[in-house]
């Protein structure tokens, strides 16, 4: 594949695909289904998560989110960021270029005045910010993939819960918070060592797990920094278009492989996507594309300059790789 890292092989690219779609896959079966020994492919997949190129994690649900657009005042940028990563209820935290210096995601449940009122403009460095409300997401790096799988390989990954198996279990109490908190440590903790850190057995944590899962409580994310796989230029658009257009471009901009994330918000745009590329060249060509037609009013292009958090972990952008003891929401 053209653009693989000096570090990364084939193998490496197809381990970290097949991790994407199932990120608690066992090694036998991504071997089977990629038709690789079994061997090679733990190998590989042991490699890629110890040096924390790949991190799989489950994240938390929340009934709300939002996106929150930063000014910050001359040299604060960096402890502004910090601050913000280290909040339980972010997901992810960029610098970025343009007028504004830093875009976070948050999520919550229930009343957040306190938040918006007191804590968030409260934070060290912040001079201004503009509140985004996300009406809708199209896409999240839950479903990005990078290509290096063929639908049938994906599907064959796929893990489909079972309805009836779910509809059997109670609300989420105690022991599910537990069992959250180890997967948001290692989303690929076997079910013997989560069995035993929560004091259940392996089945009832088995089928807790899928009730977590089936019912979107958790999602279980397999995160890599876009220029470990030859993506290094990152941007977010702020897209402006017509209330009419905005479901159709919103799944047209999903369906694009460059687009990790797309979510419709509350405020002076009304998309926001988020586009990893191989070079500025290659983002230029996706702005300009003519795919979006007469859809799109007018575009703000920021440049991600660092991700200091991904999908609930904190980011050690000068190794391109996910710290081990990390914060997650």
């Amino acid at each position: 594949m053209a653009g693989l890292t000096p570090e990364l092989t084939e193998a490496h690219y197809r381990i970290i695909a097949a991790l994407q779609v199932d990120g608690r896959a066992t090694w036998r079966k991504i071997a089977t289904v990629l038709d690789m020994p079994e061997r090679s492919v733990a190998r590989h997949g042991a490699w890629l998560l110890e040096n924390g190129l790949v991190k799989v994690a489950a994240i938390r649900h929340r009934k709300h989110s939002l996106l929150l657009a930063c000014s910050c005042a001359p040299g604060t940028v960096r402890i502004a960021s910090e601050t913000l990563s280290a909040r339980e209820d972010t997901s992810f935290s960029y610098q970025v270029t343009g007028r504004e210096d830093l875009v976070a995601e948050l999520h919550y449940s229930g009343d957040i005045t306190d938040m918006l009122s007191l804590q968030l403009p409260a934070t060290p460095g912040v001079s201004s910010l503009v509140v985004y409300p996300i009406l809708k997401f199209f896409k999240t790096i839950r479903g990005w993939r990078m290509g290096s799988l063929t639908a049938v390989e994906e599907q064959a990954l796929r893990k489909e819960a079972d309805p009836i198996l779910l509809r059997t279990l109670p609300d989420l109490g105690a022991k599910d918070e537990l069992i959250i908190a180890v997967l948001r440590e290692d989303g690929r903790a076997s079910i013997e060592s989560i069995a035993r850190r929560v004091a259940m057995s392996e089945t009832s944590v088995a089928r807790r797990i899928d009730w977590l899962l089936g019912n979107s409580l958790i999602s279980i994310r397999a995160l890599v920094e876009p220029s470990v796989v030859g993506l290094p230029v990152e941007a977010l658009l702020w897209v402006s278009t017509t209330p009419s257009k905005i479901d159709s471009l919103g799944q047209k901009m999903a369906a694009r492989p460059e687009v990790r994330y797309a979510a419709a918000v509350a405020g002076d745009c009304q998309l926001v996507v988020n586009v990893t590329v191989a070079s500025q060249a290659a983002l230029y060509n996706f702005i300009s594309d003519n795919a979006w037609d007469d859809s799109l009013m007018q575009v703000k292009t920021s440049l991600v300059v660092q991700a200091r958090k991904r999908g609930g972990q904190l980011v050690d952008q000068a190794a391109g790789s996910y710290l081990t003891n990390t914060l997650s929401r």
